[in-house]
């Protein structure tokens, strides 16, 4: 058999198999780490459907957390112009006692608390959603979760405290609480 009846015959078959099977020759599609098909599991595991109970305001679980214990956190989302961690399922809350700036009175980023910077430091907390290794999820929470500056939220996790005092939750759960209208 020659080279072209050959060739031709591979062609051939591949189509016939291809037509009779029903199948498509495009190859399916590869999840990305924006692609919902990666997102959709880790938010079916962190997105909590009832709030839970018994959280503590970030002031009074700063002072009252033990480094490894299992903590419930309330927290509006900000604490800093740019609250979030770029790239990774980590922002910065602060205690809901704190009132925003306001943007009537020319506060252009109200979540940064630029009119109460003195009691930031003792009311706010780093929250950082980690996968089973440990390490911080590396999607943007933003997207992940679908939060925003502002937003309160109740985060279930385990508290990680360093010498300065400052509270880390390595999270495993989030409750968005639904803004009041």
């Amino acid at each position: 058999m020659s080279k072209n009846t050959w060739t031709l015959f591979a062609g051939l078959a591949v189509a016939m198999v291809t037509v009779g099977c029903g199948q498509s020759t495009q190859a399916p599609a590869v999840a990305t780490s924006d692609s919902k098909a990666t997102i959709a599991p880790v938010e079916s595991k962190v997105l909590l459907h009832t709030k839970p109970a018994d959280a503590k305001p970030v002031g009074e679980l700063r002072t009252s957390a033990v480094d490894g214990a299992d903590v419930v956190i309330l927290g509006r989302i900000g604490g800093d112009t740019n609250p979030w961690v770029e790239g990774r399922a980590a922002f910065t809350i602060v205690d809901p006692k704190l009132e925003p700036c306001k943007p009537e009175e020319g506060c252009p980023t109200p979540w940064d608390y630029c009119c109460s910077t003195d009691l930031i430091p003792a009311n706010r907390a780093m929250i950082k959603f980690v996968d089973d290794a440990g390490g911080t999820i590396e999607q943007d929470a933003r997207k992940l979760l679908g939060v925003k500056e502002l937003q309160t939220v109740v985060v279930q996790g385990k508290a990680k405290k360093d010498e300065a005092g400052n509270l880390t939750v390595l999270a495993s759960g989030i409750f968005v609480v639904p803004e009041a209208k």
